[in-house]
């Protein structure tokens, strides 16, 4: 991961450790259940950009050198590496909110 990217990263990830203290100080303080709902879509929301960047750093980095390496075995697996991360994530669509809003306008 190229600097630039592991700084914003971690800046981000504060961030976001931030507000799960916040929701956390709301669960204790009994606030409005949509109110925690609400910051809990902005963390994750939050974690998908930081998922985002980190992606496009490895496509532009690791997933591009492999290709250009002329090593087909490594192609291939980085290939296999990032096909095998899109279906266990579903960094292609979100998570099971869009999945769920998605199949309601089929």
């Amino acid at each position: 991961m190229d600097d630039s990217t592991r700084n914003d990263a971690k800046t981000r990830l504060k961030r976001v450790a931030g507000q799960v203290g916040g929701v956390e100080r709301m669960v204790d303080e009994d606030r409005y259940c949509i109110d925690i709902l609400l910051q809990i879509a902005a963390i994750q929301g939050a974690l998908s950009e930081i998922g985002r960047v980190v992606l496009s750093n490895h496509v532009q980095t690791c997933l591009a050198d492999a290709l250009k390496s002329g090593n087909a075995r490594e192609r291939k697996a980085k290939v296999d590496e990032v096909l095998d991360l899109f279906s266990r994530c579903s960094v292609t669509g979100a998570g099971p909110v869009a999945r769920r809003k998605a199949h309601r306008q089929t």
